[in-house]
């Protein structure tokens, strides 16, 4: 059963974060850029802050007639508080659950108080239809006498 280590062991090493005072616009040009749907918001002492989505995006600057260039990332990204985290334990199947019941696409890793990672529906996704092609593939070779 594949962890959240395990996914981070499999992506880029570079963690992208924004400043809480940098402007929103600022934020969806990196996101771009990296092709990426969320980054963590880090203090100037490297304390994780939250995390800006493309949700919070659209839901708190288009939908309530802001613009992004003159709003902070402060204002709408979803405080650490209120953010759902994992740890580098937590199997994939844990995170599907998490992130299908609280409906997100971003989970960020945790050790203990040092921010280690994020984890997207893609990641999970991918790794899950990995583990069960895996499983196919060995019943099918089980089924067919060829161990």
């Amino acid at each position: 059963m594949q962890r959240t280590s395990d996914l981070l062991k499999s992506k880029t090493k570079q963690l992208w974060t924004i400043l809480p005072d940098a402007s929103v616009f600022d934020a969806l040009k990196l996101m771009a850029e990296k092709e990426i749907g969320a980054v963590m918001v880090v203090d100037k002492k490297g304390k994780v802050a939250g995390i800006m989505t493309e949700r919070d995006y659209a839901r708190k600057i288009v939908l309530k007639g802001k613009t992004s260039p003159k709003t902070l990332v402060k204002e709408i990204m979803t405080p650490s508080s209120k953010m759902f985290t994992v740890n580098p334990d937590t199997s994939v199947e844990e995170c599907m659950v998490l992130m299908t019941g609280k409906h997100i696409r971003h989970l960020p890793v945790f050790d203990g108080a040092k921010f280690i990672g994020l984890v997207s529906i893609g990641d999970v996704v991918k790794s899950t239809i990995s583990e069960k092609d895996m499983l196919i593939d060995h019943l099918s070779n089980y089924i067919a006498g060829r161990y």
